[in-house]
């Protein structure tokens, strides 16, 4: 099948293809967060957002978009991809406050701490306290905390997920609404669009692998564990309601939509879309692409509707 990209896009993923000719190794940690926030001039303009402030939820370092002076808004807690090496709440910056104002909704990004420094469980620790304390005290900002939405892409929609489980399992509440943007579910990399898209498409197998084998660190954990690979997971009964969008050059491709099958199998509300012509990541490439500007719409569109 002919292989068909946005323009912006296909620009983009040429120029990767023509430098990679040469034989390069990964990128050092600190390459990959300095590349990451110098790839962010791509990302747009960055709407004014009437309050924003950050907090300490649970002991986790947060910061909050609220948008107008109103109350009883829906709250979206959100964490950022970033392979769980790279990425933070600046890298991630027009998005949230993008959403923020398309939703009219409260925006809470979740500073979580990073691999190598930190190793399987902190980040998704950080994120269930943080979820926990954001609930506790969101009303405090003019949130409902009836209507939390958790939602993040690439190893946030992975850590958004295993959060969303957790709550399942050892709290009293959980989310109105998931969604999951072309998250990292398999740390054993075994699905054939990781093969497929894996080498030429900008963010490669070995980064996302690469973040995986930072998280899990010295510590002996098998892949398979199902925090860190939830995508084998069977007990997905009593989630809410779960949107998933995935990408159609991506190596996470399989993963994000697997991940629906299996939710609509065990009765979870669950919707999938594909976007495509685009590539893992494309959602912070605003000024490239015009899939970016209606996927953090139609984000928007779902948050308004909790």
């Amino acid at each position: 099948m002919e292989q068909v990209l946005e323009s912006g896009i296909e620009q983009l993923v040429r120029c990767f293809q023509r430098e990679k000719i040469e034989p390069m190794g990964l990128p050092s940690i600190v390459q990959r967060r300095q590349g990451y926030i110098e790839s962010t001039k791509l990302a747009g303009v960055s709407p004014l957002i009437l309050h924003v402030f950050e907090r300490v939820s649970n002991g986790v370092r947060i910061k909050v978009f609220k948008p107008s002076e109103e109350t009883n808004l829906p709250v979206l807690i959100y964490f950022h991809g970033g392979c769980f090496v790279s990425g933070s709440v600046e890298t991630h910056d027009q998005q949230l406050r993008q959403i923020a104002h398309l939703s009219g909704a409260i925006v809470i990004a979740v500073k979580y701490r990073l691999a190598p420094e930190y190793t399987y469980p902190c980040a998704h620790d950080d994120a269930f306290e943080a979820c926990e304390g954001i609930y506790r005290d969101c009303y405090q900002w003019g949130g409902n905390k009836n209507a939390i939405i958790l939602a993040g892409d690439s190893a946030g929609g992975h850590i958004a997920l295993v959060t969303t489980l957790r709550l399942r399992d050892d709290s009293s509440w959980l989310p109105k609404k998931q969604i999951l943007i072309y998250p990292m579910l398999d740390a054993t990399a075994s699905t054939s669009s990781m093969t497929r898209y894996g080498e030429d498409y900008v963010i490669t197998k070995a980064m996302l692998m690469s973040g995986f084998k930072h998280y899990m660190g010295q510590n002996n954990v098998n892949a398979l564990h199902s925090e860190l690979s939830p995508l084998f997971r069977d007990d997905w009964k009593g989630l809410p309601e779960t949107h998933i969008l995935t990408a159609e050059y991506d190596p996470l491709v399989d993963e994000g939509e697997a991940l629906y099958r299996r939710l609509c199998l065990a009765g979870v509300q669950a919707y999938c879309r594909r976007y495509f012509g685009v590539i893992h990541g494309f959602i912070q490439l605003s000024t490239i692409s015009g899939s970016a500007k209606e996927a953090l719409g139609h984000i928007a569109g779902l948050i308004r509707e909790a």
